[in-house]
């Protein structure tokens, strides 16, 4: 809930706008905005609530605002519910720069659930006008990667991560990186699978929980994974999500794995705000073609 309350507050401080109604049991929400104002801004959840979720709230409005922005958000950087930096840096934000942006993303100090404590800082160089995508086919994989993230946990809970990676997926020892955290505020542990291909990269993550072993929590990545191989699709479940409203301001269209209801909820937000379509088809059971119209 604070990480939603702090994107609200962050957007409405961003553009300018009269705000009522955020707050923690509210009914209602009213936003009037006004002009986009780029610059430096400072954004604390202060939970572990997602920050970047926070900087998906107001990286829109500054895309394509007036001069280039700074952001330092405060909070989670690794979330269970939302995009985790991984995901952020390597696939999210290399996808935006193709529509014209320049975005830097550096992660000061990460933030795992409950804890929090993370720093992430961003820096935004718009563009006039945002150029549209395709992602129809993925290409080649030119790269894999797993890296366990291990922060004051015993150093055996990424290496038995590994180890499920190295036995269910075949990925050399040269593929697999553990990664000991030393300046995080909390215990965590991410298991993160990355696969570049000519298209574009993907990132599969497992969260590590109390109570769940480091196999199971490899196993979850490790099956989402897979799913996406055996579908032959270049945009993923999660990132599917997530590009939803940036194509619907620039326009283009993508094929991924069959819709998530979070996906297509947000299909039907966004066009109740924006004069746009989407149109979605299902050429076989396992993908679907999402492309983006003017009304």
């Amino acid at each position: 809930m604070r990480q939603h309350l702090t994107a609200v507050r962050a957007a409405a401080e961003i553009c300018g706008a009269r705000v009522a109604g955020v707050e923690v049991g509210s009914t209602s929400l009213e936003l009037t905005p006004g002009p986009v104002a780029s610059g430096d801004y400072r954004f604390a959840v202060g939970t572990a609530g997602s920050v970047t979720l926070v900087l998906q709230t107001v990286l829109p409005a500054l895309l394509t605002a007036s001069g280039p922005s700074r952001l330092v958000l405060e909070g989670g950087t690794h979330n269970p519910m939302a995009p985790p930096f991984p995901f952020l840096a390597d696939t999210f934000l290399p996808l935006i720069e193709r529509m014209g942006p320049r975005l830097t993303a550096t992660l000061e100090r990460p933030g795992f659930y409950p804890a929090g404590g993370g720093r992430l800082r961003v820096e935004v160089e718009p563009c006039e006008r945002l150029r549209g995508i395709e992602l129809h086919e993925r290409g080649a994989i030119v790269e894999r990667r797993a890296t366990a993230l291990v922060a004051r946990l015993p150093r055996h809970v990424g290496e038995r991560e590994l180890r499920q990676v190295r036995e269910k997926l075949g990925w050399s020892d040269s593929e697999l990186v553990l990664e000991e955290i030393e300046d995080s505020q909390g215990p965590g542990n991410v298991l993160v699978l990355r696969l570049a291909a000519e298209a574009l990269t993907e990132t599969f993550v497992g969260f590590g929980e109390v109570g769940v072993k480091a196999e199971a929590v490899a196993r979850n990545a490790i099956r989402e994974l897979k799913r996406y191989l055996k579908a032959e699709v270049p945009v993923g479940e999660h990132l599917a999500d997530q590009l939803l409203l940036p194509l619907a301001l620039a326009g283009g269209g993508f094929t991924t794995l069959p819709l998530s209801r979070h996906a297509t909820t947000q299909i039907e937000l966004i066009q109740r705000f924006l004069d746009v379509r989407f149109d979605v088809e299902r050429p076989a059971s396992h993908r679907a073609v999402v492309r983006v119209a003017a009304r």
